[in-house]
Order: C-alpha cells, then sequence, then structure tokens
C-alpha cells in the first residue's frame, strides 16, 4: 500500500494553496486516492497558509497527521509545521532563508533561486515547487506539463511555456541533486474506475442543482462562498437564477418566496449569516415553505476564526428559533456524500414542506476528495405534493393529515390561493389566534418532523455488530472516527462507530439499536461544550464519555483511537461534561 502525505506552508499569496491544488490534481490523474486539508489566513493577503494532500492507492479516510514531506517556503513555515514531520521524514527548505534541525532529512532547494533565474520574477514558486514535489515523488513529467497547460492555458502560450521552464527546473534539480529517503513512487497507474475530484462545496452544488435547485439566494461569507460562485457560474445554465443579495435576512427571504412560487430553492452561509436567518426560517416553518440552507461551520461565536473549522453550530440549527419552529438537521460525512446527501436534503425539504439545513465545515467545504463519478440516478428525486383538481375546489392548504403533510398549491393555480402567513393560522390560511387552533397546527408541524425521523439511510454503521466500545459522530469527522476505530480494532480492541447523516430529529430507531449493542458509548465531535452529547444524553438517558476538540482543527485519527484505548481501559462515563483534546 502506498501512502504518503505532503504539507506545503508559506505565507499567503506566495501560492501555497495552488500549488496544492495543482499536485493534488496530479495525483488524482495519476489515479490515485487524495484527502486534502489546508488552513490560510482570513486577511486578502499575507499571513501563514498551509496545504496538505494525502495519496494512496488505496480509500483516504482523513487527512493524516504526520508529514513524510513538509515544504517550507519561509522559516515561519518551518516554526509552524517542523513539529508536523515525520521523525526520518523529508523537509524541503529554502537554504537562502534558514538552517533547520531535527531527526528528518533536511533537503536544500534554492527555490527563489530557481525561480528568479526561470521567469524573473518570484511569481512562480509554487510551481518550481510543484515540479519538486513531482519529481520526488517519480511523476509523469508529461501529465503535469498538460496539467499546467489546463490550469494556464487561457492566459496564452507565453505563460504556459514560463510555467513549464518552472516545473520542468524544478523537477529537473530534484534529479541532478539526490535525496537520501526512500519514498514510494506515484507514477500514472491504470485506473480501476472513472473517478471525480471535487471540493465539498463543488460537490454539494452540483447535487442541488440534480436535485432541481432552480433558485440560489446568497450573500458572501467564508466558508461558503464558493457555493455562491459555483451557482452563479453553472445554475443559469440549467434555467435557474441566482441573486448575491444585500444580507443574509435578504437571502433566506429570497428563497423562501421562490420556493413559495413552486420553485426548489437554496441558500448558503456560516454561522454569523445562519443567526441572521433565524427569524425567516421560523416563516418558513410556519407557513410549511420548503427551503435548504447549507451552514458551511467555523470554528467560534460571533466572527470566531473564519477560515477555521468547528461543529459549532449545532445548537443554533437544532433548537435556534422562537416558539417551537422544527426544522430536519442533516450532516455529510465526506465529500461524496455531499453531493448525495444535498439531493436527499430537497427531497425532505419537497416531502415535508419545511426548512432543511445542510451541516459542513471548513474542513468538508475546502476538503478536496476523489470518489466514483457520480450516479445521479442513486438518489430518486421527490416534488413536493400537488393539490388535485378536486381538492382545488375547497382547497384547505394546511389541512391536518396522518403524516402533516397537506397538499401545497403553485400561484397560477385556479382555487389554489391561500395566504402564505408568519400568524398561525386556520386550515385555509387566515389568522387565527385561537387555543385550539394553535395547538392544532402546532401538532401538524412537528407530525411532519416525526415522520421524518422514520426515514431510512440517515445513518452509517461500521464494525463488527457487537462492541464493547460504541463511538457516534456526525459529519466531517466520519472519516477520522473510522480509521481511528480500525487503528484500535487492529490492536485488539473491540469497537463500532455509528455516523448520524440526519441529526434532526434523531433517527430513534437506529440509535438504540447501536445502544443496544455496545457497553460503553463515546461521543466525539469538533466543539467545546459536546453539543451532540447533550442532545444524546437528553433523549436516551444514558452515560457517555464525550471527546471534543476545539482548535480549529478536524480530529486525527490517533487521538480517537486513544480516547477508545482509554475508555476500554477502565475510563469513567462523564456526567455530561466533555473532555477536550490535548495536542
Amino acid at each position: 500500500m502506498k501512502d504518503i502525505l505532503v504539507r506545503i506552508g508559506g505565507e499567503g499569496g506566495e501560492g501555497v494553496i495552488s500549488c496544492g491544488e495543482l499536485l493534488t490534481q496530479a495525483l488524482a490523474r495519476s489515479s490515485y486516492e487524495v484527502f486534502t486539508f489546508r488552513t490560510y489566513p482570513a486577511e486578502i493577503k499575507g499571513g501563514p497558509a498551509m496545504f496538505q494532500v494525502r495519496s494512496s492507492d488505496e480509500a483516504v479516510l482523513s487527512q493524516g497527521k504526520s508529514a513524510d514531506i513538509l515544504v517550507t517556503f519561509n522559516e515561519e513555515a518551518f516554526q509552524l509545521h517542523g513539529h508536523s514531520i515525520h521523525t526520518d521524514g523529508l523537509l524541503v527548505y529554502d537554504p537562502a532563508h534558514y538552517k533547520p534541525e531535527g531527526s528528518f532529512e533536511a533537503y536544500g532547494v534554492p527555490l527563489e533561486e530557481i525561480t528568479l533565474n526561470v521567469i524573473k520574477s518570484k511569481m512562480g514558486k509554487n510551481v518550481v515547487c510543484l515540479g519538486v514535489v513531482a519529481g520526488i515523488l517519480g511523476m509523469d513529467i508529461a501529465m503535469l506539463e498538460q496539467l499546467v497547460r489546463d490550469r494556464f492555458g487561457k492566459k496564452g502560450d507565453i505563460v504556459v511555456a514560463k510555467n513549464h521552464e518552472a516545473l520542468r527546473a524544478g523537477y529537473d534539480y530534484v534529479a541532478k541533486h539526490p535525496f537520501k529517503k526512500k519514498l514510494p513512487k506515484f507514477e500514472v497507474r491504470p485506473s480501476t474506475y472513472k473517478r471525480i475530484v471535487m471540493s465539498g462545496n463543488e460537490s454539494l452544488s452540483v447535487g442541488a442543482i440534480s436535485a432541481g435547485c432552480r433558485y440560489f439566494g446568497g450573500y458572501p461569507i467564508t466558508p461558503a462562498s464558493d457555493i455562491l460562485e459555483f451557482m452563479e457560474r453553472d445554475l443559469p445554465k440549467f434555467g435557474g437564477a441566482v441573486v448575491q443579495t444585500e444580507d443574509e435576512i435578504a437571502a433566506i427571504a429570497s428563497v423562501v418566496g421562490a420556493s413559495y412560487a413552486g420553485k426548489k430553492a437554496m441558500t448558503a452561509t456560516s454561522g454569523p449569516g445562519l443567526s441572521l436567518m433565524v427569524e425567516i426560517m421560523g416563516l418558513a416553518t410556519m407557513s410549511e415553505i420548503p427551503c435548504v440552507i447549507v451552514d458551511a461551520q467555523r470554528s467560534g461565536p460571533s466572527t470566531g476564526m473564519p477560515t477555521k473549522m468547528e461543529q459549532g453550530d449545532l445548537n443554533l440549527a437544532v433548537y435556534g428559533a422562537h416558539g417551537d419552529a422544527p426544522r430536519i438537521v442533516l450532516a455529510p460525512g465526506d465529500v461524496e456524500e455531499c453531493l448525495y446527501y444535498i439531493i436527499h436534503a430537497f427531497n425532505l425539504a419537497e416531502k415535508y414542506q419545511t426548512p432543511v439545513l445542510f451541516m459542513t465545515d471548513q474542513s468538508l467545504a475546502h476538503r478536496t476528495q476523489t470518489f466514483a463519478w457520480p450516479d445521479f440516478q442513486k438518489v430518486p428525486i421527490v416534488n413536493r405534493l400537488l393539490p388535485t383538481e378536486a381538492e382545488l375546489k375547497e382547497y384547505k392548504r394546511f389541512q391536518p393529515s396522518a403524516n402533516g403533510v397537506s397538499p401545497m398549491a403553485i400561484p397560477g393555480m385556479e382555487g389554489g390561493c391561500y395566504a402564505a402567513t408568519g400568524l398561525e393560522h386556520t386550515e385555509r390560511g387566515a389568522p387565527n389566534f385561537t387555543p385550539k387552533m394553535h395547538t392544532l397546527m402546532s401538532i401538524k408541524r412537528a407530525k411532519k418532523i416525526e415522520e421524518a425521523s422514520k426515514e431510512p439511510g440517515f445513518t452509517a454503521r461500521f464494525g463488527p455488530k457487537k462492541a464493547k466500545i460504541g463511538i457516534i459522530g456526525w459529519g466531517s469527522t466520519q472519516g477520522a472516527i473510522r480509521e481511528g476505530a480500525e487503528m484500535a480494532t487492529q490492536q485488539g480492541y473491540s469497537v463500532a462507530q455509528l455516523q448520524l447523516k440526519m441529526v434532526y430529529p434523531l433517527p430513534e430507531a437506529d440509535i438504540r439499536e447501536f445502544l443496544n449493542s455496545v457497553e460503553e458509548v463515546v461521543v466525539a465531535e469538533l466543539n467545546f461544550g459536546g453539543q451532540l452529547n447533550q442532545i444524546l444524553r437528553s433523549k436516551f438517558l444514558i452515560p457517555t464519555h464525550s471527546l471534543t476538540k476545539c482548535e480549529g482543527l478536524p480530529f486525527y485519527a490517533e487521538e480517537i483511537a486513544a480516547k477508545i484505548k482509554a475508555v476500554s481501559n477502565g475510563e469513567k462515563a462523564t456526567a455530561g461534561a466533555a473532555t477536550a483534546v490535548r495536542s
């Protein structure tokens, strides 16, 4: 098995991210699996940036921990990331900047000097670096040259030629200056299947369009802005419309309006924007209008850490409302699931006529992964229930039913006129504030969410049917938990994993079955207070072991494995307090 982790660090604006993206694309084109992670400054220019790619000839579940190759554009990058190199790893550095010390092999490459000699400017160091890393990994230079042409072709032949020269200069330097460390070679290999490499934001955008989304209203906010940009570029090709609104309140209001008019509609934001959308989400709940809201979570309250990841918005997503305003909350586990589960999000919104929140985070939003070419027939499309001709004769938009869902007329349907109001209302939509009517409509709205909890396919179980330790997670933690559980299993520990794809309403039957099959329960999540842990404890009244991390970084598989071992060896369940990871 080939498995390598390359980390590149430098200053924002030096091309660290673009170098990593090109390397990722090259590995994918060589028919290897990839899993990336990046951090970048909140400033427009400057500040430390980092990109890493883990690649293997088998499935990659997490970003990995220790770098086999660390490339530093400057000394600050070494100070920030030098601790991440394997003890016998390879450090690529520019001798003009600093002289490193450590147990690793230091491989000096005059990146700036090479760039100045070739391009006569420091711009282009990222392509020289790509050539160096490609040479170290034994990658195919012809494939890389085509990749560079694809990337820079629109800028003209002169730009392409200069970048080819920079690429070749870095590649040739490695050939002329050998290093000692033995590393696997990532030459082009035959592909066993047709694969695609996308980010989480790109994946869910493609899925939304295929689900039938034809209106997107949004306001730019990190890390969700890529979705707005993608939709602005591509949704009109499918007959859809995109509006960049003046703020998040206008964005969600326009989405509710478009959905009322009969179009599947979506917006995307992050925590601060979601806070502003709460009132209009309540309007969608009250007037039973379908809509999908993507929340690409970032770290901390208020503005927090805009370019770092966290799973801190769960309480807001589940409980953020005045009055009882039930909604559905989904959380995909990886980039491929972003595509398929956003289709589920639209299906649930249409079927139950309610807001559906789709929870990603900065890591998943910007992470790129390889997966099989999408099968768009995998998730059948569901459309909202329309009234029959007979129902339109005495149309009652909010007629109670066995599952709480009533037919929704589209403007223009003869006899289908109704008031879609935020006020409590009668079956026909007329405002009504009587105790009886408020109780009746509250039951109707709640019943839909109760029915949604019975939907199949919103959990994933890994590991044996019976285990000593059961670990529960949600969202982007899926791969790290799975890899950590596999590490512990290989060392003789008994562990199973349940990953929730629907975090509200809870898929109660699946969770109870899992709880009955394990002896101890660990809840792992990337926030400080253990938000899912508190929800599970209040629902199922069980003792749990809460594992949290709030460093703006994903879990490492090793952290998961360490917790499993600690619980197996006698760590007591807490009374609900979180046990934080200490890195």
